[in-house]
């Protein structure tokens, strides 16, 4: 690794030839350094990008640099970006671009369908499966500023060069076990533009709600997408505007003047006089006044039938069989929902578990096991599945 690959991009003219160079793989990887801590939105502070044959950085804090060339490689759906726990990275580029980068591989959840591991660190990943140690000294480095040391950005430029070569082996091992359809299926859920949502009218659906009468939901929706507004506005961390649990107090108790909200356990006592509070008393009033008009409408509740006694258990165990013969990671193939549902009879294909490669190897084994057509033994310390004598 040579001093020149150490020093970060910061003219226009080198980010294009990289760029170039970039392009001509069919696969490009990707990892970001950001700072959130202070911030609503992520101030991207550094992009690491690799591809066969070339790797460098970018510095998105450079004077003058405009990371076009760049957004448009993400852009190109002819060529797989691979990140490593892609969410993050995706949100940042998702409101570079207006939309998240297409085709990807996420090589934490690759892992799972590997059988390495549920949400594996980076550096365990590498370590897995290159058998290569990171030193992870300068991850929580400050990397707004500048100049950034050699360390850091010999750091950083690894998190794309090993990521390169994980990438390569785990895709191989993906086809040769025929489970590279199963990765893509899960890459659709990550490149759902609805994920990355930050309209402040879709707030209230990120909080848990206690009650579902209209004037709580009024208030409570109403002061969700204030507190949105107000921390893109200010560029906030949510929690710095307002806590979740003073959102629900407020729709509960809907206070009506500055003594009330003074009286809130959650709300920092004065805040409704700051400025930050701006409109909050405001948006209360009108939505405790008109429930019918700010109630967001909620799915009709339906009637779930009785929980078996001990299914749930049941298919715990075939869940935890099945993932071992298969060597993967039991989450990947149902999640708690999906057993609870299971358990209820529940057969829709909305559930995840009754849906391709997830059906063929446990969704099919369950409604058996549920329906005595497939029993569960233990010998020697294993389970065993058998059809049990009609």
């Amino acid at each position: 690794m040579t001093d020149k690959t150490l020093t970060p991009i910061t003219e226009q003219e080198e980010l294009k030839k990289f760029c170039k160079s970039l392009s001509e793989g069919d696969f490009i990887c990707v990892d970001t350094e950001f700072h959130r801590e202070t911030t609503f939105w992520p101030e991207l502070c550094l992009i690491q990008a690799s591809a066969p044959g070339v790797e460098g950085l970018i510095d998105p804090k450079a004077d003058g640099i405009d990371l076009q060339p760049f957004l448009d490689l993400l852009a190109d759906t002819s060529r797989i970006k691979v990140f490593h726990a892609a969410r993050q990275d995706m949100e940042i580029f998702t409101r570079l671009m207006g939309k998240p980068p297409a085709p990807i591989f996420d090589t934490q959840v690759a892992a799972m369908a590997l059988g390495l591991g549920d949400s594996i660190s980076y550096d365990n990943l590498i370590q897995r499966v290159l058998k290569r140690h990171i030193d992870k000294s300068s991850q929580f480095t400050d990397w707004k500023r500048r100049p950034l040391s050699d360390k850091q950005l010999k750091y950083a430029l690894g998190d794309v060069t090993h990521l390169r070569d994980a990438y390569q082996w785990m895709r191989d091992e993906l086809s040769a076990l025929d489970r590279t359809d199963w990765v893509a299926s899960e890459m659709q859920e990550l490149t759902d533009p609805a994920l990355y949502d930050n309209d402040p009218k879709n707030a209230w659906q990120r909080l848990k709600f206690r009650k579902t009468h209209k004037d709580y939901l009024a208030v409570f929706a109403a002061v969700a997408e204030w507190r949105e507004r107000q921390a893109q506005a200010l560029d906030r961390p949510r929690r710095r505007i307002l806590k979740d649990e003073a959102v629900q107090e407020i729709a509960d108790q809907k206070p009506k003047s500055e003594e009330h909200f003074d009286r809130l356990r959650a709300v920092p006592k004065g805040f409704i006089r700051s400025r930050t509070a701006n409109g909050l008393t405001e948006t209360v009033e009108a939505a405790a006044a008109d429930p019918e008009a700010y109630a967001p409408r909620l799915p009709k509740r339906q009637q779930n039938p009785q929980t078996p006694a001990g299914a749930p258990e049941m298919l715990k165990v075939l869940l935890k069989a099945v993932s071992d013969d298969n060597n993967v990671v039991p989450r990947l193939i149902a999640n708690a929902a999906d057993i609870e549902r299971i358990a209820r009879g529940e057969t829709s294909e909305d559930i995840a578990a009754f849906t391709g490669w997830r059906n063929e190897i446990f969704g099919k084994k369950a409604h058996a096991l549920l329906t005595g057509k497939l029993a569960l033994s233990f010998e020697n310390g294993q389970v065993r599945l058998f059809e049990p004598k009609t």
